[in-house]
């Protein structure tokens, strides 16, 4: 079969197994990353040509300048896919995509998976429980929301990755404080009513339209709180029989094939409202999950997100079936930590139940996996509070947020 010409579009660093895998499946490689990312280990045996991109401000770039060069490529190159590596280079993707007709998710479609307002919206169109939410384009809109909503709430960007920007209000004045400081950029944040509770991730692949693997996650310290007071950032695998697992296999499902996704990996969020039981669709994105989940997943199931994704895109570009193997059943944990130390001593940690430490600079990283639950929730216990008593570093990380 023909070598098909893919391009990988990153402001991060990440995406290296799928890159990796696409060469493996005998195909092109071109990669467009931020210029800042020039020293970063991509996998250059892979990488068939690199161009740069200027930032404008963190993960920003000129769109125009973006389809300009791209027109340049286009010349002498006949591109068969754009993949977008990160949440913040999926609308970069879509607008290529649909200015070059290139096929794969234009940008009505990725609207569904990076604007937060406008997969609240959807959602709510097609069913799905969803915390009460308002745009905040009008003040007597908001004033009648707040009326009606009791506080806390909080104010969200449409489409910042990971919980970066999320500000927590208690009272109207904070609220209309927070509009204010605002000022022109008010359009690109929504209100929605704070739901207590735990939250959970769904991280799955999808091909022609059937979600063909699903792995679902608790977080066992939310991620807007690890952003918010710092600390130690950690989640867990549930068992593929439980009832939780079973729910939110459901619940994605329903919110995949509302939004119309047709291929590729996804992460989804929920959050299950303490006070009544119920589920709730927070956010969802046409990625693979940030956080090191990749390796979580892998650890359970023995499928590797990444390279799955690589080869469902071969698939579909060659006109060829996909199957993915079958999951082992693992459980599996993962604990992430900012602390003052450029590496961490890991000796006091090492026990059969690491999978692997992941090499993070200024950051503690742990992948754990048993075939018992309970195992794996007493490493993650143990890890977290000797990381909290000897080595958690609460300073905001210089660089900007991993998503």
């Amino acid at each position: 079969m023909k070598e098909k010409t893919i391009v990988c579009i990153s402001c991060y660093y990440k995406g290296y197994d799928f890159m990796d895998e696409m060469k493996k499946l005998g195909n092109k490689i071109i990669l467009i990353t931020s210029e800042n990312l020039k020293e970063k280990n991509w996998p250059w045996h892979a990488v068939d040509e690199v161009f740069y991109m200027p930032e404008i401000k963190p993960s920003v770039w000129n769109l125009e300048h973006l389809i300009q060069g791209f027109s340049h490529l286009m010349k002498t190159r006949k591109v068969d896919a754009v993949i977008a590596l990160d949440d913040y280079d999926v609308e970069k993707a879509a607008l290529i995509r649909e200015t070059f007709r290139i096929p794969g998710m234009g940008q009505t479609t990725h609207r569904y998976f990076r604007d937060k307002l406008a997969m609240r919206q959807k959602a709510k169109d097609s069913g799905i429980n969803v915390p009460e939410f308002i745009a905040v384009f009008n003040d007597q809109e908001v004033k009648e929301f707040t009326e009606k909503i009791s506080p806390p709430w909080v104010l969200k960007p449409r489409s910042e990755a990971s919980a970066s920007g999320i500000k927590k209000l208690k009272t109207q004045d904070e609220l209309w404080e927070a509009l204010e400081k605002l000022g022109e950029e008010r359009h690109l944040f929504l209100l929605e009513s704070f739901k207590p509770g735990d939250v959970y991730h769904v991280d799955s692949l999808t091909f022609n339209k059937e979600i063909v693997f699903t792995s679902a996650s608790k977080y066992l310290a939310p991620p807007m709180q690890v952003s918010h007071e710092g600390g130690v950032f950690r989640t867990k695998t549930l068992g593929r029989y439980s009832e939780e697992f079973k729910a939110l296999e459901e619940a994605n499902a329903k919110v995949l094939s509302n939004f119309g996704l047709m291929n590729g990996a996804t992460h989804t969020e929920f959050i299950r409202g303490k006070e009544d039981g119920k589920w709730y669709f927070l956010e969802t994105s046409s990625r693979v999950g940030g956080a090191h989940i990749p390796d979580l997943v892998e650890a359970s199931s023995n499928i590797n997100i990444w390279r799955e994704w690589a080869k469902i895109e071969d698939a579909l570009l060659k006109g060829n079936h996909y199957e993915v193997s079958k999951p082992t059943g693992y459980y599996s944990g993962l604990i992430v930590a900012l602390i003052k130390d450029l590496t961490p001593n890991y000796k006091d940690f090492e026990c059969e139940e690491v999978v692997k430490f992941l090499p993070i600079d200024y950051h503690v990283g742990i992948v754990y996996k048993s075939k018992d639950s309970v195992i794996v929730q007493e490493r993650l216990d143990f890890a977290a509070e000797k990381i909290h008593a000897e080595m958690l570093n609460v300073l905001p990380p210089k660089d900007k947020p991993s998503s």
